[in-house]
Protein backbone atom coordinates (compact mmCIF):
# COMPACT_ATOMS: atom_id res chain seq x y z
CA UNK A 1 0.00 0.00 0.00
CA UNK A 2 1.04 3.44 -1.01
CA UNK A 3 1.84 6.43 1.30
CA UNK A 4 -0.77 8.47 -0.31
CA UNK A 5 -3.28 5.19 0.51
CA UNK A 6 -2.00 4.91 4.28
CA UNK A 7 -2.68 8.89 4.23
CA UNK A 8 -6.28 8.69 2.27
CA UNK A 9 -7.42 5.89 5.50
CA UNK A 10 -6.27 7.56 8.81
CA UNK A 11 -7.71 10.86 6.89
CA UNK A 12 -11.03 9.18 6.65
CA UNK A 13 -10.73 7.20 10.20
CA UNK A 14 -10.39 10.33 11.62
CA UNK A 15 -12.82 13.20 9.95
CA UNK A 16 -15.22 12.76 13.05
CA UNK A 17 -14.73 11.36 16.67
CA UNK A 18 -16.99 8.16 17.22
CA UNK A 19 -18.66 9.29 20.51
CA UNK A 20 -21.25 7.01 21.40
CA UNK A 21 -18.22 4.08 20.26
CA UNK A 22 -15.28 5.64 22.62
CA UNK A 23 -17.25 5.54 25.85
CA UNK A 24 -17.28 2.13 27.80
CA UNK A 25 -19.31 3.13 30.62
CA UNK A 26 -22.46 5.52 28.71
CA UNK A 27 -24.91 6.99 30.11
CA UNK A 28 -26.30 7.39 26.51
CA UNK A 29 -25.27 7.23 23.19
CA UNK A 30 -24.52 10.49 21.82
CA UNK A 31 -24.88 11.60 18.44
CA UNK A 32 -21.24 12.52 17.14
CA UNK A 33 -22.90 13.86 14.26
CA UNK A 34 -22.36 17.92 13.61
CA UNK A 35 -25.29 19.67 12.07
CA UNK A 36 -23.03 21.53 9.72
CA UNK A 37 -24.13 18.54 7.81
CA UNK A 38 -27.12 19.88 6.86
CA UNK A 39 -26.52 23.35 5.90
CA UNK A 40 -26.76 24.80 2.61
CA UNK A 41 -28.51 21.11 1.37
CA UNK A 42 -29.34 22.22 -2.06
CA UNK A 43 -32.85 20.15 -1.40
CA UNK A 44 -34.69 19.85 2.13
CA UNK A 45 -34.61 17.09 4.59
CA UNK A 46 -34.99 16.76 7.96
CA UNK A 47 -32.18 15.70 10.45
CA UNK A 48 -31.58 11.96 11.01
CA UNK A 49 -32.34 10.73 14.33
CA UNK A 50 -29.95 8.92 16.32
CA UNK A 51 -30.45 6.36 18.81
CA UNK A 52 -30.24 6.64 22.50
CA UNK A 53 -29.89 3.65 24.90
CA UNK A 54 -30.62 3.39 28.49
CA UNK A 55 -27.55 3.36 30.98
CA UNK A 56 -27.55 -0.58 31.40
CA UNK A 57 -25.04 -2.88 30.26
CA UNK A 58 -24.53 -5.92 30.17
CA UNK A 59 -21.53 -8.34 28.65
CA UNK A 60 -21.91 -11.84 26.66
CA UNK A 61 -19.68 -13.58 28.96
CA UNK A 62 -22.10 -13.17 31.53
CA UNK A 63 -24.24 -15.33 29.43
CA UNK A 64 -21.61 -18.27 28.56
CA UNK A 65 -19.81 -17.18 25.51
CA UNK A 66 -16.15 -18.29 24.84
CA UNK A 67 -13.62 -16.41 22.92
CA UNK A 68 -11.61 -19.68 21.96
CA UNK A 69 -12.34 -19.24 18.49
CA UNK A 70 -14.04 -22.71 18.50
CA UNK A 71 -17.43 -22.41 20.74
CA UNK A 72 -20.84 -20.95 18.60
CA UNK A 73 -21.46 -18.45 20.78
CA UNK A 74 -24.74 -18.01 18.89
CA UNK A 75 -27.08 -18.86 21.74
CA UNK A 76 -25.09 -16.66 24.19
CA UNK A 77 -24.92 -13.23 22.09
CA UNK A 78 -28.54 -13.67 20.93
CA UNK A 79 -29.63 -14.56 24.82
CA UNK A 80 -27.77 -11.21 25.71
CA UNK A 81 -29.39 -8.98 23.27
CA UNK A 82 -32.72 -10.31 23.65
CA UNK A 83 -32.15 -9.61 27.96
CA UNK A 84 -31.14 -6.27 26.98
CA UNK A 85 -34.31 -5.49 25.21
CA UNK A 86 -36.41 -7.45 27.55
CA UNK A 87 -35.00 -4.65 30.29
CA UNK A 88 -35.91 -1.67 28.31
CA UNK A 89 -32.75 -1.21 26.77
CA UNK A 90 -28.92 -0.55 26.81
CA UNK A 91 -25.57 -1.60 25.79
CA UNK A 92 -24.17 -5.13 24.82
CA UNK A 93 -20.53 -5.65 25.24
CA UNK A 94 -18.80 -7.90 22.77
CA UNK A 95 -15.42 -7.56 24.47
CA UNK A 96 -11.79 -8.64 23.12
CA UNK A 97 -11.10 -12.05 21.58
CA UNK A 98 -12.36 -14.47 18.79
CA UNK A 99 -15.86 -14.85 18.80
CA UNK A 100 -17.19 -17.48 16.93
CA UNK A 101 -20.94 -17.48 16.31
CA UNK A 102 -23.83 -18.19 14.06
CA UNK A 103 -26.61 -15.54 13.02
CA UNK A 104 -27.10 -12.54 15.38
CA UNK A 105 -30.43 -11.23 15.44
CA UNK A 106 -30.67 -6.81 16.92
CA UNK A 107 -33.60 -6.33 18.71
CA UNK A 108 -35.15 -2.70 19.75
CA UNK A 109 -33.30 -0.02 21.99
CA UNK A 110 -30.02 -2.24 21.91
CA UNK A 111 -26.66 -1.24 21.31
CA UNK A 112 -24.21 -4.01 20.19
CA UNK A 113 -20.54 -2.59 21.28
CA UNK A 114 -17.45 -4.21 20.33
CA UNK A 115 -14.41 -3.71 22.49
CA UNK A 116 -10.91 -3.34 20.77
CA UNK A 117 -9.38 -6.28 19.54
CA UNK A 118 -13.37 -7.64 19.25
CA UNK A 119 -13.08 -10.32 16.16
CA UNK A 120 -16.67 -11.63 15.27
CA UNK A 121 -16.52 -14.39 13.32
CA UNK A 122 -19.64 -16.08 11.71
CA UNK A 123 -19.71 -19.92 10.85
CA UNK A 124 -19.06 -21.25 7.57
CA UNK A 125 -21.25 -23.91 8.70
CA UNK A 126 -24.38 -23.19 6.02
CA UNK A 127 -26.57 -25.31 7.81
CA UNK A 128 -26.60 -22.41 10.62
CA UNK A 129 -28.13 -19.69 8.55
CA UNK A 130 -31.76 -20.42 7.85
CA UNK A 131 -33.66 -20.09 4.91
CA UNK A 132 -35.78 -17.41 4.70
CA UNK A 133 -38.44 -15.24 2.71
CA UNK A 134 -36.58 -11.89 1.94
CA UNK A 135 -35.89 -9.52 -0.97
CA UNK A 136 -32.50 -9.69 -2.82
CA UNK A 137 -31.26 -7.95 -6.09
CA UNK A 138 -34.86 -6.14 -5.99
CA UNK A 139 -36.71 -9.35 -5.99
CA UNK A 140 -38.97 -11.20 -3.45
CA UNK A 141 -37.13 -14.42 -3.37
CA UNK A 142 -35.45 -16.66 -0.74
CA UNK A 143 -32.34 -16.68 0.79
CA UNK A 144 -30.62 -17.62 3.62
CA UNK A 145 -30.71 -15.52 6.99
CA UNK A 146 -28.01 -12.67 7.24
CA UNK A 147 -25.53 -13.38 9.76
CA UNK A 148 -26.42 -10.09 11.16
CA UNK A 149 -29.99 -8.55 10.96
CA UNK A 150 -33.00 -6.82 12.71
CA UNK A 151 -36.54 -6.11 11.64
CA UNK A 152 -39.27 -3.46 12.89
CA UNK A 153 -37.04 -2.67 15.43
CA UNK A 154 -36.60 0.91 16.48
CA UNK A 155 -33.24 2.62 18.18
CA UNK A 156 -30.93 0.06 16.86
CA UNK A 157 -26.70 0.47 16.80
CA UNK A 158 -23.39 -1.55 15.96
CA UNK A 159 -20.62 0.60 17.62
CA UNK A 160 -17.35 0.20 19.00
CA UNK A 161 -14.18 -0.63 17.54
CA UNK A 162 -14.14 -4.64 16.47
CA UNK A 163 -14.34 -6.61 13.10
CA UNK A 164 -17.39 -8.31 11.69
CA UNK A 165 -16.17 -11.34 9.46
CA UNK A 166 -18.86 -13.09 7.63
CA UNK A 167 -16.29 -15.71 6.13
CA UNK A 168 -17.45 -14.98 2.69
CA UNK A 169 -14.94 -17.98 1.03
CA UNK A 170 -17.03 -20.62 1.90
CA UNK A 171 -20.27 -18.94 0.28
CA UNK A 172 -18.87 -16.96 -3.08
CA UNK A 173 -18.31 -18.60 -6.61
CA UNK A 174 -14.99 -16.91 -8.48
CA UNK A 175 -14.21 -16.31 -11.71
CA UNK A 176 -10.74 -17.79 -13.07
CA UNK A 177 -10.36 -14.12 -14.63
CA UNK A 178 -10.43 -12.74 -11.07
CA UNK A 179 -7.71 -14.47 -9.97
CA UNK A 180 -4.05 -15.50 -10.27
CA UNK A 181 -2.99 -18.75 -11.94
CA UNK A 182 -1.48 -19.89 -8.59
CA UNK A 183 -4.40 -18.24 -6.77
CA UNK A 184 -7.20 -20.34 -8.86
CA UNK A 185 -5.12 -23.67 -8.53
CA UNK A 186 -4.81 -23.05 -4.62
CA UNK A 187 -8.71 -22.44 -4.89
CA UNK A 188 -9.73 -25.49 -6.67
CA UNK A 189 -7.16 -27.80 -4.93
CA UNK A 190 -9.66 -26.66 -1.88
CA UNK A 191 -12.06 -28.73 -3.16
CA UNK A 192 -15.43 -27.42 -4.62
CA UNK A 193 -16.28 -27.92 -8.42
CA UNK A 194 -15.79 -25.75 -11.82
CA UNK A 195 -17.46 -25.02 -14.46
CA UNK A 196 -17.16 -22.62 -16.98
CA UNK A 197 -14.27 -21.44 -15.99
CA UNK A 198 -15.80 -20.37 -12.25
CA UNK A 199 -15.00 -22.29 -9.25
CA UNK A 200 -18.22 -23.25 -6.91
CA UNK A 201 -17.71 -24.31 -3.53
CA UNK A 202 -20.40 -26.95 -3.63
CA UNK A 203 -22.63 -28.81 -6.20
CA UNK A 204 -25.47 -27.55 -4.67
CA UNK A 205 -24.34 -23.57 -5.19
CA UNK A 206 -23.68 -24.74 -9.19
CA UNK A 207 -27.33 -25.71 -9.25
CA UNK A 208 -28.54 -23.06 -7.65
CA UNK A 209 -26.58 -20.81 -10.15
CA UNK A 210 -27.68 -22.62 -12.85
CA UNK A 211 -31.44 -21.94 -11.85
CA UNK A 212 -30.76 -18.69 -12.15
CA UNK A 213 -32.06 -17.25 -15.69
CA UNK A 214 -31.13 -13.72 -14.49
CA UNK A 215 -28.65 -12.00 -12.19
CA UNK A 216 -28.68 -14.39 -8.94
CA UNK A 217 -32.25 -15.00 -8.38
CA UNK A 218 -33.51 -18.63 -8.75
CA UNK A 219 -36.64 -19.61 -10.59
CA UNK A 220 -38.40 -23.57 -10.96
CA UNK A 221 -36.98 -24.19 -7.14
CA UNK A 222 -40.55 -25.16 -5.36
CA UNK A 223 -40.32 -27.30 -2.55
CA UNK A 224 -38.54 -26.75 0.94
CA UNK A 225 -36.01 -29.81 -0.18
CA UNK A 226 -35.27 -28.20 -3.55
CA UNK A 227 -34.46 -24.79 -1.69
CA UNK A 228 -32.30 -26.50 1.03
CA UNK A 229 -30.44 -28.37 -1.96
CA UNK A 230 -29.46 -24.91 -3.09
CA UNK A 231 -28.48 -23.83 0.09
CA UNK A 232 -24.71 -23.10 -0.74
CA UNK A 233 -26.33 -20.65 -3.56
CA UNK A 234 -28.56 -18.66 -1.18
CA UNK A 235 -25.49 -16.40 -0.32
CA UNK A 236 -26.65 -13.84 2.49
CA UNK A 237 -25.83 -10.16 2.77
CA UNK A 238 -23.53 -9.61 6.03
CA UNK A 239 -26.20 -6.94 7.00
CA UNK A 240 -29.58 -6.56 6.43
CA UNK A 241 -31.67 -4.46 8.69
CA UNK A 242 -35.70 -4.11 7.26
CA UNK A 243 -38.39 -1.61 8.15
CA UNK A 244 -36.04 -0.13 11.31
CA UNK A 245 -35.71 3.45 12.58
CA UNK A 246 -33.26 5.28 13.97
CA UNK A 247 -30.14 2.65 12.96
CA UNK A 248 -26.55 3.80 13.58
CA UNK A 249 -23.26 1.72 12.47
CA UNK A 250 -20.54 3.11 13.56
CA UNK A 251 -16.56 2.74 14.02
CA UNK A 252 -16.68 -1.31 13.37
CA UNK A 253 -15.39 -3.05 10.61
CA UNK A 254 -17.29 -5.53 7.86
CA UNK A 255 -15.27 -8.05 5.83
CA UNK A 256 -14.98 -10.61 3.94
CA UNK A 257 -19.19 -10.65 3.06
CA UNK A 258 -21.12 -14.04 1.40
CA UNK A 259 -22.87 -11.07 -0.77
CA UNK A 260 -23.54 -7.84 -0.68
CA UNK A 261 -22.10 -6.37 2.97
CA UNK A 262 -24.24 -3.84 4.44
CA UNK A 263 -28.24 -3.67 2.85
CA UNK A 264 -30.44 -1.25 4.84
CA UNK A 265 -33.58 -2.33 3.37
CA UNK A 266 -37.10 0.14 3.87
CA UNK A 267 -35.72 2.07 6.96
CA UNK A 268 -35.87 5.19 7.73
CA UNK A 269 -33.44 7.58 9.63
CA UNK A 270 -30.34 5.36 9.08
CA UNK A 271 -26.71 6.81 9.72
CA UNK A 272 -23.26 4.88 8.79
CA UNK A 273 -20.78 6.32 9.86
CA UNK A 274 -16.38 6.00 10.35
CA UNK A 275 -17.37 2.31 9.47
CA UNK A 276 -14.97 0.25 7.02
CA UNK A 277 -15.76 -2.12 4.58
CA UNK A 278 -13.69 -4.51 2.66
CA UNK A 279 -14.66 -7.20 0.37
CA UNK A 280 -11.88 -9.06 -1.92
CA UNK A 281 -11.69 -7.56 -5.28
CA UNK A 282 -12.94 -10.71 -6.80
CA UNK A 283 -15.64 -11.28 -4.61
CA UNK A 284 -18.84 -11.97 -6.70
CA UNK A 285 -21.77 -9.61 -5.77
CA UNK A 286 -19.29 -8.14 -2.70
CA UNK A 287 -20.80 -4.67 -3.06
CA UNK A 288 -20.18 -2.36 0.29
CA UNK A 289 -22.99 -1.03 0.74
CA UNK A 290 -26.91 -1.23 -0.84
CA UNK A 291 -28.72 1.51 0.69
CA UNK A 292 -32.24 0.70 -0.87
CA UNK A 293 -35.91 2.52 -0.37
CA UNK A 294 -34.41 4.38 2.87
CA UNK A 295 -36.01 7.70 3.80
CA UNK A 296 -33.20 10.24 5.83
CA UNK A 297 -29.90 8.85 5.90
CA UNK A 298 -26.31 9.64 6.76
CA UNK A 299 -23.42 7.89 4.94
CA UNK A 300 -19.94 9.41 5.91
CA UNK A 301 -16.69 9.22 6.85
CA UNK A 302 -16.37 6.12 5.62
CA UNK A 303 -13.89 3.43 4.02
CA UNK A 304 -14.95 1.39 1.16
CA UNK A 305 -13.09 -1.29 -0.21
CA UNK A 306 -15.51 -3.50 -2.57
CA UNK A 307 -15.58 -6.43 -5.42
CA UNK A 308 -18.54 -4.88 -6.79
CA UNK A 309 -20.74 -1.49 -6.43
CA UNK A 310 -19.57 0.61 -3.49
CA UNK A 311 -22.12 3.29 -2.55
CA UNK A 312 -24.90 2.03 -3.80
CA UNK A 313 -28.24 3.31 -3.85
CA UNK A 314 -31.67 1.42 -4.66
CA UNK A 315 -35.38 1.00 -4.30
CA UNK A 316 -36.38 -2.66 -5.92
CA UNK A 317 -36.17 -4.46 -9.21
CA UNK A 318 -39.07 -3.88 -12.04
CA UNK A 319 -42.72 -4.84 -11.08
CA UNK A 320 -41.30 -5.91 -7.31
CA UNK A 321 -39.89 -2.54 -6.85
CA UNK A 322 -42.94 -0.36 -8.40
CA UNK A 323 -45.34 -1.93 -6.32
CA UNK A 324 -43.25 -1.66 -3.29
CA UNK A 325 -43.20 2.05 -4.14
CA UNK A 326 -40.47 3.12 -1.86
CA UNK A 327 -38.41 5.63 -3.31
CA UNK A 328 -34.61 6.06 -1.94
CA UNK A 329 -34.21 9.44 -0.81
CA UNK A 330 -33.06 12.40 1.13
CA UNK A 331 -29.36 10.88 1.44
CA UNK A 332 -25.73 12.77 2.31
CA UNK A 333 -23.04 10.83 1.36
CA UNK A 334 -20.13 12.46 2.01
CA UNK A 335 -16.24 12.40 3.37
CA UNK A 336 -15.83 8.47 1.67
CA UNK A 337 -12.82 6.83 0.73
CA UNK A 338 -13.41 4.30 -1.92
CA UNK A 339 -10.73 1.89 -2.95
CA UNK A 340 -11.49 -0.40 -5.09
CA UNK A 341 -15.27 -1.19 -6.69
CA UNK A 342 -16.91 -1.57 -9.64
CA UNK A 343 -18.19 2.08 -9.20
CA UNK A 344 -17.60 4.49 -6.88
CA UNK A 345 -20.87 6.47 -6.43
CA UNK A 346 -23.75 4.10 -8.11
CA UNK A 347 -27.57 4.54 -8.22
CA UNK A 348 -29.12 1.65 -9.54
CA UNK A 349 -29.51 -0.80 -11.66
CA UNK A 350 -32.41 -1.46 -8.92
CA UNK A 351 -34.38 1.92 -9.22
CA UNK A 352 -37.90 1.04 -9.67
CA UNK A 353 -39.26 2.83 -6.86
CA UNK A 354 -37.58 6.20 -8.07
CA UNK A 355 -33.96 7.73 -6.16
CA UNK A 356 -34.65 11.55 -5.08
CA UNK A 357 -32.95 13.95 -3.21
CA UNK A 358 -29.24 12.60 -2.90
CA UNK A 359 -26.31 14.83 -2.29
CA UNK A 360 -22.54 13.49 -2.67
CA UNK A 361 -19.95 15.68 -1.83
CA UNK A 362 -16.28 14.99 -0.57
CA UNK A 363 -15.66 11.81 -1.52
CA UNK A 364 -12.13 9.97 -2.91
CA UNK A 365 -12.13 6.92 -5.61
CA UNK A 366 -8.46 5.27 -6.24
CA UNK A 367 -9.03 2.71 -8.71
CA UNK A 368 -12.68 1.73 -8.79
CA UNK A 369 -13.73 0.65 -12.62
CA UNK A 370 -16.11 3.50 -12.94
CA UNK A 371 -16.40 7.19 -10.67
CA UNK A 372 -19.72 7.94 -10.85
CA UNK A 373 -22.40 5.12 -12.36
CA UNK A 374 -25.46 5.49 -13.42
CA UNK A 375 -27.40 2.39 -13.93
CA UNK A 376 -30.77 1.18 -15.14
CA UNK A 377 -32.33 -0.93 -18.16
CA UNK A 378 -35.71 -1.31 -19.63
CA UNK A 379 -38.21 -3.11 -17.58
CA UNK A 380 -37.46 -0.84 -14.62
CA UNK A 381 -39.71 1.60 -14.77
CA UNK A 382 -39.14 4.56 -11.69
CA UNK A 383 -37.57 8.45 -11.77
CA UNK A 384 -33.93 9.10 -10.55
CA UNK A 385 -34.26 12.90 -9.67
CA UNK A 386 -32.62 15.53 -7.91
CA UNK A 387 -28.99 14.41 -7.83
CA UNK A 388 -26.39 16.46 -6.43
CA UNK A 389 -22.66 15.40 -6.67
CA UNK A 390 -19.66 17.97 -5.78
CA UNK A 391 -15.87 17.83 -4.91
CA UNK A 392 -14.79 14.50 -5.94
CA UNK A 393 -11.61 13.23 -6.44
CA UNK A 394 -10.54 9.90 -8.54
CA UNK A 395 -7.50 8.57 -9.96
CA UNK A 396 -6.80 5.48 -11.73
CA UNK A 397 -10.78 4.87 -13.40
CA UNK A 398 -9.70 2.52 -16.33
CA UNK A 399 -13.16 2.93 -17.63
CA UNK A 400 -15.60 6.03 -16.95
CA UNK A 401 -15.41 9.30 -14.75
CA UNK A 402 -19.01 9.57 -15.39
CA UNK A 403 -21.38 6.62 -17.07
CA UNK A 404 -25.04 6.91 -17.51
CA UNK A 405 -26.07 3.53 -19.17
CA UNK A 406 -29.64 2.88 -20.08
CA UNK A 407 -29.09 -0.57 -21.82
CA UNK A 408 -27.41 -1.80 -18.78
CA UNK A 409 -26.68 -5.76 -18.96
CA UNK A 410 -25.75 -7.21 -15.41
CA UNK A 411 -22.04 -6.80 -15.68
CA UNK A 412 -19.57 -4.99 -14.77
CA UNK A 413 -17.68 -2.52 -16.61
CA UNK A 414 -15.43 -3.85 -19.13
CA UNK A 415 -17.18 -7.38 -18.18
CA UNK A 416 -19.45 -7.19 -21.63
CA UNK A 417 -18.10 -6.82 -25.28
CA UNK A 418 -19.21 -4.70 -27.48
CA UNK A 419 -21.13 -7.01 -29.61
CA UNK A 420 -23.46 -7.60 -26.27
CA UNK A 421 -24.38 -4.20 -26.18
CA UNK A 422 -25.03 -3.66 -29.24
CA UNK A 423 -27.32 -6.06 -29.70
CA UNK A 424 -29.68 -4.28 -26.57
CA UNK A 425 -29.22 -1.75 -28.04
CA UNK A 426 -30.75 -2.59 -31.51
CA UNK A 427 -33.50 -3.76 -30.11
CA UNK A 428 -37.25 -2.42 -31.25
CA UNK A 429 -38.07 0.93 -29.60
CA UNK A 430 -40.77 0.16 -27.30
CA UNK A 431 -43.92 3.13 -26.39
CA UNK A 432 -42.80 4.92 -23.01
CA UNK A 433 -45.04 2.97 -20.43
CA UNK A 434 -44.59 2.06 -16.45
CA UNK A 435 -41.71 0.09 -17.16
CA UNK A 436 -39.50 2.86 -18.78
CA UNK A 437 -36.92 4.26 -16.34
CA UNK A 438 -36.05 7.80 -16.30
CA UNK A 439 -32.97 9.73 -15.22
CA UNK A 440 -33.10 13.93 -14.73
CA UNK A 441 -32.49 16.71 -12.85
CA UNK A 442 -28.78 15.56 -11.99
CA UNK A 443 -26.21 18.25 -11.15
CA UNK A 444 -22.63 17.82 -11.03
CA UNK A 445 -19.67 19.81 -9.92
CA UNK A 446 -15.90 20.37 -9.12
CA UNK A 447 -15.04 16.67 -10.31
CA UNK A 448 -11.18 16.00 -10.86
CA UNK A 449 -9.72 12.92 -12.56
CA UNK A 450 -6.87 11.53 -13.78
CA UNK A 451 -5.73 8.31 -15.75
CA UNK A 452 -9.26 7.45 -16.93
CA UNK A 453 -10.58 5.20 -19.54
CA UNK A 454 -13.08 7.49 -20.91
CA UNK A 455 -13.99 10.74 -19.33
CA UNK A 456 -17.80 10.53 -20.08
CA UNK A 457 -20.66 8.46 -21.29
CA UNK A 458 -24.14 8.91 -21.94
CA UNK A 459 -26.20 6.20 -23.46
CA UNK A 460 -29.76 6.78 -22.68
CA UNK A 461 -33.27 5.11 -24.12
CA UNK A 462 -34.86 6.73 -27.32
CA UNK A 463 -37.95 6.70 -25.42
CA UNK A 464 -36.48 7.87 -22.42
CA UNK A 465 -33.28 10.12 -22.83
CA UNK A 466 -31.35 11.52 -20.24
CA UNK A 467 -32.28 15.27 -19.06
CA UNK A 468 -31.28 18.06 -17.84
CA UNK A 469 -27.91 17.56 -16.76
CA UNK A 470 -25.69 19.94 -15.34
CA UNK A 471 -21.87 19.72 -15.16
CA UNK A 472 -19.73 22.31 -14.25
CA UNK A 473 -15.71 22.63 -13.16
CA UNK A 474 -14.72 19.45 -14.54
CA UNK A 475 -11.02 18.89 -15.13
CA UNK A 476 -10.01 15.33 -16.39
CA UNK A 477 -6.13 14.12 -17.39
CA UNK A 478 -5.05 10.98 -19.17
CA UNK A 479 -8.10 10.21 -20.41
CA UNK A 480 -7.91 7.73 -23.31
CA UNK A 481 -10.96 8.85 -24.24
CA UNK A 482 -13.31 11.73 -24.32
CA UNK A 483 -16.96 12.45 -23.98
CA UNK A 484 -19.57 10.53 -25.78
CA UNK A 485 -22.86 11.99 -25.68
CA UNK A 486 -26.14 9.55 -26.95
CA UNK A 487 -29.57 9.72 -26.26
CA UNK A 488 -29.64 12.81 -24.32
CA UNK A 489 -31.61 16.47 -24.14
CA UNK A 490 -30.62 19.49 -22.41
CA UNK A 491 -26.73 18.48 -21.27
CA UNK A 492 -24.86 21.36 -19.89
CA UNK A 493 -21.37 21.21 -20.03
CA UNK A 494 -19.50 24.10 -18.62
CA UNK A 495 -15.49 24.94 -17.66
CA UNK A 496 -14.87 21.48 -18.74
CA UNK A 497 -11.46 20.24 -19.50
CA UNK A 498 -10.52 16.93 -20.93
CA UNK A 499 -7.25 16.21 -21.91
CA UNK A 500 -7.15 13.34 -24.21
CA UNK A 501 -5.29 12.05 -27.57
CA UNK A 502 -8.54 10.79 -28.37
CA UNK A 503 -11.50 12.34 -30.19
CA UNK A 504 -12.44 14.92 -27.57
CA UNK A 505 -16.47 14.80 -27.72
CA UNK A 506 -19.24 12.62 -29.53
CA UNK A 507 -22.74 14.00 -30.03
CA UNK A 508 -25.37 11.88 -31.86
CA UNK A 509 -28.85 11.59 -31.34
CA UNK A 510 -29.66 14.00 -28.73
CA UNK A 511 -30.99 17.86 -28.44
CA UNK A 512 -29.56 21.08 -27.00
CA UNK A 513 -26.48 19.90 -25.56
CA UNK A 514 -24.20 22.60 -24.46
CA UNK A 515 -20.50 21.96 -23.81
CA UNK A 516 -18.34 24.80 -23.16
CA UNK A 517 -20.98 27.44 -24.89
CA UNK A 518 -21.29 25.59 -27.80
CA UNK A 519 -24.63 23.81 -28.74
CA UNK A 520 -24.95 20.76 -30.53
CA UNK A 521 -28.00 19.51 -31.65
CA UNK A 522 -27.96 15.86 -33.40
CA UNK A 523 -31.39 13.73 -33.84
Amino acid sequence: MNTFVKKLLVLASAIVPVACAQQAETTQCKSSIDNSIYENLPFSMPQVIQPSFPDYTVNIKDFGAQADGKTLNTQAINDAIKAVHEKGGGKVVIPEGLWLTGPIELQSNVNLYTEKNALVLFTDDFQAYPIIKTSFEGLETRRCQSPISARNAENIAITGHGVFDGSGDSWRPVKKGKMTSSQWKTLVASGGVVEDDIWYPTEGSLKGAKACKEFNNPVGIETDEEWDEIRPWLRPVLLNIVKSKNVLLEGVTFKNSPSWCLHPLSCEHITINNVKVFNPWYSQNGDALDLESCNNALIINNVFDAGDDAICIKSGKDEDGRKRGEPCQNVIVKNNVVLHGHGGFVVGSEMSGGVKNIYVADCTFLGTDVGLRFKSTRGRGGVVENIYIDRINMIDIPHEALLFDLFYGGKGAGEETEEELAGRMKAAIPPVTEETPAFRDIHISNITASNIGRAMFFNGLPEMPIRNVNIKDVVINDARQGIVISQAENVTIDNTQVNTQGEVLQVKDSKNVKVNGKTYHNE
